[in-house]
């Protein structure tokens, strides 16, 4: 098990923080290509800064293609890769189960000494 100081370059630990909403967003719209303000549109809550970060890493760890369109300004356009989409069905699951818990979780952290 990695340290405490390298934990958060685990890639589950990448993946799960913002990385799970903008890979079912791709996935939904597979093969399709979306661009960066249709995926801001579809992930509300996310920052510019922090959707771009995210699909920054995304790419670099081969789960998103990105592509650049000449024009002025520039188009960017975000598609899920093979390895990306199958990452789909897994964080489903994950979603539902925080989904189904999030009430015990949320009734935990408001009991003292917890």
């Amino acid at each position: 098990m990695p340290s405490r100081a390298t934990f958060s370059s685990v890639p589950l630990v990448r993946i799960l923080r913002s990385s799970s909403m903008l890979i079912k967003v791709l996935a939904e719209n597979h093969p399709a290509e979306l661009g960066f303000a249709e995926l801001r549109r579809r992930a509300p809550g996310l920052s510019n800064k922090m959707l771009s970060q995210t699909l920054q890493s995304l790419c670099r760890d081969g789960l998103v293609t990105r592509r650049v369109e000449a024009s002025v300004p520039p188009r960017v356009y975000y598609a899920l890769t093979d390895l990306g989409l199958s990452l789909d069905a897994p964080l489903a699951v994950v979603r539902a189960w925080a989904e189904q818990h999030i009430s015990t979780i949320e009734e935990s952290r408001r009991e003292p000494g917890q």
